[in-house]
């Protein structure tokens, strides 16, 4: 078992392994399908990481500043995986989560061009994406 901590200090214990989602699940339904990711111990992570020993935790919403820059950070990994679908050959550059939103900095290949009359096109292949309802997955490269 591990002790999970609140922010409002309280405290459950839950089987070794337990996730963020499977926290917020079990505190309401309603957070569940609200929550976008989660603090271990300070450190922002995905819902669907291990936790392993005792932690505090914070349950984030896109209420929440943190829960919005987990939301826009994938959101821009949505736009790439768009991109790449509808431009073949599109170079990435910088595509960071930003205050107000993100972006994506792009070269497309050559004969192609984007422009703001794409941007509906582009918009409906990321909603096409995103209702595969596909789990977000970190992978961490190493000696890159």
């Amino acid at each position: 078992m591990v002790k999970i901590t609140f922010p409002d200090g309280s405290v459950r214990e839950y089987e070794q392994g337990v996730t963020g989602l499977q926290i917020a699940e079990s505190i309401s339904p309603a957070l569940a399908r609200n929550v976008v990711s989660c603090g271990v111990n300070g450190e922002t992570v995905e819902l669907n990481r291990p936790i392993n020993e005792d932690a505090n935790v914070e349950l984030y919403k896109f209420e929440d500043e943190q829960g919005k820059h987990t939301f826009w950070h994938t959101s821009a990994h949505l736009l790439a995986e768009a991109l790449q679908e509808l431009y073949p050959g599109i170079q990435f550059g910088f595509g960071p989560a930003v205050e107000s939103g993100f972006f994506y900095d792009v070269m497309p290949a050559e004969g192609q061009v984007i422009s703001e009359n794409d941007f509906a096109k582009i918009e409906a292949k990321m909603m096409e994406l995103a209702k595969k309802n596909e789990p977000v997955v970190r992978k961490e490269i190493h000696g890159v």
